[in-house]
């Protein structure tokens, strides 16, 4: 029996693969621990069995139960075993074997940036032509595919990591895609992107962890992204070799803060001088002026 059996048994609405929010070989439902944002961020995977949600990370399988379908702790353990559920985080690994699986590609028709490409930079503040040359973006034609993900009309994000590209981001240009950003495929990833950082400058003692590489291009090579609010132990390890300070500033919503909260403790856990910084809205959203005005308050 498996997750699938499981929700049909108790009436939870769920989604499989062809979701925006779902991943091939997961089973999605909203998420019973976010806070705003509302989607089928919650995966369990098939193969693997463990339970993870794309905002708030992993979770134990006794708690998914119990708060999904409304059960006692001991029948939520129970339904666990039942349907293979894991609550290890070490099931994890076995989903990373899929990694490099494929030769590293990137998606068809991807080229220099063109009108429709600068037009949207410049709509969010960004000057096409500096972003070109300190981090290597590139755009998407109106027929880009690779292993079957649509990803035409985007800004093509390399993702570099001791001088070699070993995956991409791309984000959506037109605002009419449910999905604004769309990464490689994970079994053509060379390192998995949630294990690294986006930035180009580790020569500092000081950086600055943010959630997004937009946010990285408007803050400069003082900041680094994890990409996204969840972040990884081996991120944190990285900083913690990197940097002997970090400040993280991560959106203003209730759940980035927090979780940019854990990310500070983690680190001083590791022994890294770490402070929250928290401003109004995103950070890729402020003005050129506000954001070296920031940094220059951090960065000696």
């Amino acid at each position: 029996m498996s997750i699938i059996d499981l929700y049909q048994a108790f009436g939870v609405a769920y989604q499989t693969e062809g979701h925006k929010h779902c991943r091939p070989g997961w089973v999605n439902t909203t998420c019973p621990f976010c806070t705003g944002n509302e989607g089928y961020h919650l995966g369990v995977h098939i193969g693997s069995g463990h339970a993870y949600c794309w905002r708030c990370g992993w979770k134990p399988a006794p708690k998914v139960l119990r708060k999904i379908l409304n059960v006692s702790e001991s029948r939520a353990r129970e339904l666990a075993r039942t349907y293979h559920i894991k609550s290890s985080r070490r099931s994890i690994i076995s989903s990373d074997r899929l990694i490099n699986f494929q030769p590293f590609k990137i998606p068809s028709d991807c080229h220099p940036l063109q009108l429709q490409h600068k037009k949207y930079l410049v709509s969010r503040n960004f000057d096409p032509e500096k972003i070109v040359k300190e981090w290597g973006i590139q755009g998407t034609g109106p027929v880009s595919y690779l292993d079957g993900i649509d990803y035409r009309h985007r800004i093509f994000i390399p993702i570099i990591w001791e001088g070699k590209m070993v995956s991409f981001q791309t984000r959506d240009i037109t605002g009419k895609s449910d999905l604004k950003y769309i990464s490689c495929p994970k079994a053509r990833e060379v390192i998995q992107h949630k294990h690294i950082l986006y930035g180009k400058n580790w020569n500092r003692k000081v950086g600055i962890a943010v959630e997004g590489v937009t946010d990285v291009w408007r803050l400069g090579p003082a900041a680094f992204a994890v990409f996204g609010i969840e972040f990884l132990n081996q991120q944190v390890r990285q900083m913690a070799k990197l940097f002997k300070r970090v400040i993280v500033l991560f959106d203003d919503d209730p759940q980035a803060i927090r979780q940019a909260a854990i990310l500070m403790e983690e680190l001083k856990f590791r022994k890294v001088d770490a402070a929250q910084e928290i401003i109004k809205g995103d950070p890729g959203e402020m003005s050129p002026a506000d954001a070296d005005y920031l940094v220059k308050q951090h960065i000696p």
